[in-house]
């Protein structure tokens, strides 16, 4: 009798669970973009919000929380209701923050838990015009020619733009000043106008301004040269063991029900790999991922191994 009722008390606690999961959502759901509108996360967050939106048949809301490094955003995640209502949008900073921020008022392991890894996509190192190198070999003569004189912008501290870049300096030897910005948008705004000479960014985010001719391309950081795009070399052509990659991905509350988790993570990924936002990735230049909650989960760890020595081989520093 003892074990019946064990049974049935053990049903009772599971059956909201089940229903929460089976019933989601019930009302409008919050996607956290950690970076102002307009930026290269920004576009891929309103392209998967406005998806699930007509998925679920729930208003998906866009908030954009900019600040510290993705921080202030992943912080606003992480402490809400874990109910799945509220959700966050993260990039490579997620995984890059950990051992470069003593301070984070979250723990990203414990904290919080992944849902699905969205996509993946190139970072590129672009200039102004008139910044007097076409090339990662001329932009390294000229930096040691002006150690501490030529400056690049990014869309914030421990971006992986950011560290991409850190990384480049230590190997080749140079000295680059970063001007962090709070989003992609702004930092491009200010190299447009020359203000900074040099851009770390998203290639999809910046490619309208590559074919206008308001910025250069010197390089891809990518591991080797991008398919659709061959005609950029990569930063590991002139400087090898230089390259990176830029991540998007969904985390929730680490407390919400592993069966909401589950079930959020395969509605959006099944969205990322076989509808018509796959196409409409694609055509902004981004690589669909779509992954389960395990595996996103396995690669922020593998993430966070990786990026820990780069921040340490090149001694970077939040600005």
């Amino acid at each position: 009798m003892k074990t019946i009722l064990r049974c049935f008390a053990f049903a009772a606690v599971l059956a909201p669970l089940a229903s929460a999961a089976q019933n989601y959502p019930t009302r409008a759901v919050r996607l956290m973009v950690p970076f102002p509108p307009g930026g290269a996360t920004d576009i891929v967050g309103r392209l998967v919000a406005a998806k699930m939106q007509e998925v679920w048949g729930q208003p998906v809301v866009i908030e954009n929380r900019p600040g510290a490094g993705t921080v202030v955003g992943t912080d606003y995640v992480a402490k809400s209701a874990p109910d799945g209502h509220t959700l966050g949008t993260v990039v490579t900073a997620y995984v890059i923050n950990p051992s470069l921020r003593a301070d984070l008022p979250y723990n990203t392991l414990k904290d919080l838990a992944g849902v699905t890894q969205v996509s993946v996509q190139h970072l590129v190192m672009a200039a102004h015009p008139s910044l007097p190198a076409n090339s990662i070999p001329e932009l390294i003569a000229l930096a040691k020619k002006e150690p501490g004189k030529l400056a690049y912008a990014t869309p914030g501290s421990g971006t992986a733009m950011h560290l991409s870049v850190e990384l480049l300096k230590t190997s080749a030897g140079i000295d680059l000043v970063h001007i962090p910005y709070k989003g992609g948008a702004p930092a491009q705004q200010d190299v447009m106008s020359g203000r900074v000479p040099i851009l770390m960014d998203v290639l999809y985010a910046v490619q309208p301004l590559i074919k206008s001719g308001r910025i250069k391309v010197l390089a891809l950081l990518s591991p080797q040269r991008a398919p659709e795009s061959p005609e950029y070399p990569v930063v590991s052509e002139s400087v090898p063991g230089v390259s990176a990659l830029s991540l998007v991905g969904i985390v929730a509350p680490a407390a919400t029900p592993r069966d909401l988790v589950n079930r959020i993570g395969a509605d959006i990924a099944r969205a990322v790999k076989s509808s018509d936002l796959t196409e409409r990735m694609k055509q902004q230049g981004t690589e669909p991922i779509g992954s389960t909650p395990d595996q996103f989960d396995a690669l922020i760890r593998a993430e966070i191994e990786k990026w820990a020595k780069v921040v340490k081989v090149s001694g970077a520093k939040v600005d």
